[in-house]
């Protein structure tokens, strides 16, 4: 009996999973209404869209898991998503797909903070003159969450002459020569010149950098989250950063997306919003495809893909 994928990612990934050698049968997912493919197909692949959100998908479905065996997101984070779409044999994650793009624009904001080439720059003959640029060189980047992005950014740190400190939740060694794995967050933070927000949004990790942290953190230190909106507790943030106890922040993710008209972190001299576009998601899709495609061939052999989500961490 053939393999029964359903596929979210649209006709052309739906194409690339019917090439495969095992021959699957490719069927879409309803729209409104995702999870009822489980009564169909073995394997689900998802992604974030609206219906995992809405007020139909509050309550576990009856039906749920159904027939499946494995469920695939194409995102690294499983927070999006109801939480019993953990009660699936298998979840795996898109861990690792963007984590290079994202690493990038951390060191992007990073050089936009030390260096300012846009103040800098002058228009008129009466400008010239001397300017003062930051380093970033002999700094310190703090990094919260030291998985596939936390790593990727300290590659890049080190590789800069910057010095890099790290926490992560699991006693695990630093993978990358050069970083320093700290005991605590308040650790990191207190050390920090640039403190990049890298952990996996959980129950536990939500409001992580509040008020208490954020004491820790130098007046000159840069934020920059580029994981989760919900990590950081805005109205401490925006209370440090007024008060000087912080001195800028760059936010690719907020709470919620958008954030509503008219809110103070848009136009704060001090913040940074991107639209949570750090993944660059289109210049990856092939590396998605060639995850997902890895994995479908592991599954077939009767083998586990790569990068499971443990439903008792929630990542």
């Amino acid at each position: 009996m053939s393999l029964v994928i359903a596929n979210q990612l649209g006709p052309e990934f739906g194409a690339l999973l019917a090439a495969h050698p095992v021959s699957p049968i490719v069927i879409d997912v309803p729209e409104e209404r995702p999870w009822e493919a489980a009564a169909e197909a073995d394997v689900l692949i998802v992604r974030p869209a609206p219906a995992w959100r809405a007020p139909p998908a509050a309550q576990k479905p009856g039906l749920w898991p159904g027939r499946l065996r494995w469920v695939c997101v194409a995102s690294v984070g499983v927070d999006y998503y109801p939480s019993w779409l953990l009660d699936a044999p298998l979840v795996s994650c898109g861990r690792g797909v963007a984590s290079e793009e994202i690493a990038d624009y951390v060191i992007a904001a990073i050089y936009a903070q030390a260096k300012d080439l846009v103040a800098a720059t002058v228009t008129e003959a009466g400008q010239w003159g001397p300017r003062q640029l930051g380093r970033v060189r002999g700094t310190t980047v703090g990094i919260l969450g030291f998985g596939a992005i936390g790593q990727a950014v300290a590659r890049r740190a080190l590789a800069l002459g910057a010095q890099v400190t790290a926490v992560r939740r699991r006693d695990r060694p630093a993978n990358v020569a050069g970083v320093q794995l700290l005991g605590s967050a308040a650790e990191v933070v207190s050390a920090a010149d640039h403190l990049v927000i890298a952990v996996p949004a959980t129950a536990e990790t939500r409001h992580l950098v509040d008020a208490a942290l954020l004491a820790h953190a130098r007046p000159h230190a840069h934020l920059i989250n580029i994981a989760r909106g919900s990590i950081v507790d805005q109205e401490a943030l925006l209370a440090a950063l007024d008060a000087d106890r912080l001195a800028f922040a760059t936010l690719d993710v907020t709470d919620p997306e958008p954030l509503p008209a008219g809110h103070p972190l848009y136009t704060h001299p001090k913040v940074r919003i991107t639209p949570h576009i750090s993944a660059n998601y289109l210049a990856v899709r092939h590396l998605l495809a060639d995850k997902i495609t890895a994995d479908l061939s592991r599954f077939a052999r009767g083998e586990r893909p790569s990068d499971l989500v443990d439903p008792a961490l929630g990542y």
